[in-house]
């Protein structure tokens, strides 16, 4: 909304504008009128809608055409006053004015016009039956107020109406050529509906509809008033009430009937409580709250984020089985202007038989969302509408951002729940396998992605020593002369090189040498393809001796040719070793450190298979 108003008050000489302004400031009829008032300032506090508003005078008398063209382009209204009294005056509203007012504004930013007949005092009639067709015929015009200077009839109702006309405008909404709301009004209601329809059963019950009213108006609605409401739409429309609940056809029948009424300002305080400009477009401050984020910390969704996206989850798996189908996966982002995910998502994160998202799939979509762009996370919690449904003041109260790395590192324990492994590799060594068999695919599955759906990413949750956490998992493009600062910021690097080509290892060693050996990332060598005949690599020494040389932990056997779905040992090392990056070397050579690990993982994928049936029961 408007952080203030300019009304600027043009019309034929001696039609009363200076007049009216007077006798607004001054609550009386002035005795001497000048030939023009000075401009005013009413502070917000002393008008209705809280905003400051500033009345411009024009005197033809005083001002140059060029100074009237200025104002005109400066002003956020303008009242055209003639007299009721006076017919040329009337005339010169259609042949004089609007003509002007069109040639000095732009096409695309129309102003609103209030028609203004003063001197209501000196006349018995009405000048409406004149002023109607003038009305009918411009569609810019919002309303016309017949008033009186001196004595004051509609003085405070003019102003009001003129602010009115700026802070709630007509022409955004509605069409009266059509009687219709406009396409974009549509839209934005339909997504604010879907939002507000909690269950997604296509209706509004007294529930969501309370919500919905304690939302935009901080308070419900009585009992006997949400009948009345009802009955209205019953009695205009027959699919607008459905199961005693508010269809989508109810719901925008309803605005379309505030704006025909002339109640314009309730439809909206409903645009932009749910985050709309005067433009019908979502505001930019709306999206993109502020979030302070320090070098070297990363970002994640908190608890409250989390349950609100498991309602959004909920909300849209109508089949209860625990996956998103692909009409369940564009019904939940029919609230956004665009498709957000693409085809690779599907080969990012956990699908089940038929290739759909699971409920861990999705989490961790916008785990990893969260983590690599969290404007975007914050874009997108809002087209969800969190803020509203979480009852939150924005977006950013959903994300966490972690302390630096640095100070993990130096207090030697952590609480981030989301570690980054970069994954090097020379081409053909098997670095799409890895990530591929992180999301439970063999290769015999991997098979069936093509090339163009191919994710350089892959993310999952895995647990160390009893604690869930998430690992993401980056292919970095094997191109060794242009690694940039993202290829090189993570938490852990994995070297993956095929046992079974003898050139495989050396890129992992120039790679690690050149980046990584003074760093203090801890890095692990992975022998991929283990399932095929090692080869002697061609390097000046074994992969293992290098491993050894470098205090590394020895290099981890792995293949994703299995019948079932690969071992996740691998990854659980990993994991473990980007939580505690400060563990000795000695420590990642026992087996009883690598077990403890394993065991932990182990009995939480048990936990959380009980868990998953008794939230699958309770569903």
């Amino acid at each position: 909304m408007r952080k203030d108003v300019r009304i600027l008050l043009v019309g034929e000489p001696k039609v009363g504008k200076t007049s009216l302004i007077m006798s607004l400031v001054s609550e009386e009829f002035p005795s001497v009128v000048p030939y023009r008032a000075e401009e005013i300032t009413i502070p917000a506090d002393v008008t209705p809608e809280r905003v400051p508003t500033h009345i411009v005078d024009y005197s033809e008398a005083e001002q140059t055409d060029e100074q009237l063209f200025q104002e005109i382009t400066k002003a956020n209204v303008i009242c055209i006053v003639y007299s009721v009294n006076n017919k040329t005056s009337i005339e010169k509203v259609t042949s004089h004015w609007i003509p002007l007012i069109t040639e000095n504004t732009d096409k695309d930013s129309r102003v609103p016009l209030i028609l203004v007949g003063n001197k209501s005092d000196l006349v018995e009639h009405s000048s409406m039956d004149t002023i109607l067709p003038i009305m009918n015929r411009h569609s810019e015009i919002e309303t016309c107020v017949e008033c009186s200077a001196k004595n004051l009839k509609n003085i405070s109702e003019l102003f009001y109406y003129a602010q009115k006309a700026v802070l709630h405008p007509t022409g955004p909404l509605y069409c009266p050529e059509r009687k219709d709301m406009k396409p974009l009004c549509v839209k934005a209601l339909t997504r604010i509906f879907k939002v507000s329809d909690l269950d997604n059963d296509g209706i509004l019950n007294d529930h969501e509809l309370n919500f919905f009213q304690r939302t935009c108006f901080n308070a419900p609605l009585e009992s006997q008033a949400l009948e009345d409401v009802k009955n209205v739409v019953r009695k205009n429309m027959g699919d607008g009430v459905c199961d005693n609940g508010l269809t989508l056809k109810g719901f925008l029948f309803l605005h379309t009937l505030f704006i025909q009424r002339g109640r314009h300002e309730t439809t909206w305080t409903v645009l932009r409580r749910f985050g709309y400009d005067d433009d019908l477009e979502l505001n930019q401050d709306y999206l993109f709250p502020p979030l302070k984020l320090p070098a070297d910390s990363t970002t994640e969704l908190n608890h409250k984020a989390y349950l609100f996206l498991q309602s959004v989850f909920d909300k849209h798996d109508k089949d209860r089985d625990c996956a998103l189908s692909p009409e369940e996966t564009r019904d939940l982002f029919d609230v956004f202007p665009y498709m957000p995910w693409g085809p690779d998502v599907y080969n990012t994160v956990c699908t089940n038989d038929q290739g759909w998202i699971t409920y861990q799939g999705y989490l961790s979509q916008w785990t990893l969302t969260t983590y690599l762009d969290v404007q975007r996370c914050l874009e997108y919690l809002g087209y969800l509408g969190y803020s509203i449904i979480a009852e939150q003041e924005s977006q950013a109260s959903g994300i966490t951002v972690t302390r630096a790395k640095k100070i993990d590192l130096q207090k030697k324990q952590t609480q981030r729940s989301v570690f980054r492994c970069n994954v090097f590799g020379d081409v053909g060594s098997g670095k799409s396998g890895f990530l591929q068999a992180f999301l439970g695919r063999n290769l015999m599955r991997q098979k069936a992605i093509s090339e163009e759906h191919r994710s350089y990413y892959a993310i999952s949750t895995t647990y160390v020593y009893g604690q869930e956490k998430y690992l993401l998992l980056h292919e970095v493009f094997p191109d060794f002369d242009y690694l940039s600062d993202s290829d090189l910021a993570c938490d852990i690097v994995a070297l993956v090189y095929d046992v079974g080509n003898p050139y495989s290892f050396e890129y992992c060693a120039k790679v690690f040498k050149q980046y990584f050996v003074d760093s203090k990332i801890p890095c692990m060598m992975i022998a991929a393809k283990s399932d095929q005949p090692e080869m002697k690599q061609m390097y000046g020494c074994s992969p293992l001796e290098f491993c050894r040389k470098h205090k590394m932990p020895p290099p981890q056997s792995f293949t994703c040719n299995t019948a079932a779905a690969p071992s996740r040992d691998i990854f659980t090392k990993l994991a473990t070793v980007a939580m505690y990056p400060h563990v000795s070397q000695a420590d990642l050579k026992n087996s009883t450190f690598w077990l403890r690990a394993g065991v932990g993982a182990s009995v939480c994928a048990v936990l959380g298979f009980a868990m998953y049936r008794v939230l699958l029961k309770s569903r």
